[in-house]
């Protein structure tokens, strides 16, 4: 069993929510904390509600956003921070983001970087849900990580080595129109291109009561149980995690 030690520091927080800690940065990614996860305002279609509501974090340094969804640009949620954090994000994102009072933000576009103090953030190219939003990579000093929320990789990504990736290991889709997060698909290919030391799970972990019309059209693909029997046999150096929300996961990069 690996030790962990506290060079990088994830804590998840259910649905896309994390807070990365890297470089002495903290940095909240997509954070959903409380109220009902709804698209529009028909709760008949579709509603998502946590177990319980989440505080928010202390000492934040970032709003790092992936898309302006609900799911990952969750208004109420957003209505709990310090409108002066610094809110970096896809375009979309931080058009929600300024609308709700934010004054120091920042969109980026694939390939744009950021750096806050020691720690880089590189914009990739995310998912088109319809518009294309982003996926991240973060750097500081020997620690990095790599998180798209969708399960779709930027093909001008370097082939690379990571301390960690951040994915949904599922494949989610509706009838007709296929799947919409491509976790299951996308893993042999970032095992492959950046052969992580971590591997974590996200985007349907939990423990969120969902219903709706909506809810009962999804369908799902992928075991994580036969996942990491896989990794133990194909990709060794790789630890899967499937994140206990609230729990602080620390990591190193050796």
């Amino acid at each position: 069993m690996r030790s962990f030690k506290a060079d990088m520091k994830l804590t998840y927080y259910g649905a896309n929510g994390w807070l990365l800690e890297l470089g002495g940065v903290r940095v909240l990614l997509d954070p959903w904390l409380t109220g009902p996860l709804r698209f529009g305002s028909a709760t008949w279609f579709f509603e998502g509600r946590l177990p319980h509501d989440w505080p928010v974090p202390e000492n934040l340094h970032l709003l790092l956003l992936s898309q302006g969804l609900p799911d990952h640009a969750h208004a109420p949620s957003l209505e709990l921070l310090s409108k002066n954090l610094p809110v970096l994000g896809s375009c979309s994102a931080i058009k929600l983001a300024s609308s709700l009072g934010f004054t120091n933000y920042k969109a980026l576009k694939p390939r744009d970087l950021h750096q806050h103090g020691c720690l880089q953030i590189e914009a990739t190219a995310g998912a088109a849900v319809p518009q294309l939003e982003n996926g991240y990579l973060l750097r500081a000093g020997t620690e990095s990580l790599y998180v798209e929320p969708h399960g779709f990789l930027d093909p001008q990504i370097a082939v690379q080595p990571l301390t960690a990736v951040i994915t949904p290991v599922l494949d989610l889709g509706l009838p007709l129109a296929g799947a919409f997060v491509k976790g299951q698909t996308v893993l042999p290919q970032l095992l492959e291109r950046f052969q992580p030391s971590w591997l974590l799970a996200s985007t349907a972990g939990g423990g969120i009561n969902y219903k709706g019309v909506l809810e009962r059209l999804l369908w799902s693909s992928g075991d994580q149980s036969k996942l990491e029997a896989q990794l133990a046999l194909r990709h060794p150096p790789t630890t899967f995690i499937d994140p206990d929300p609230g729990h602080c996961y620390e990591l190193n990069p050796a």
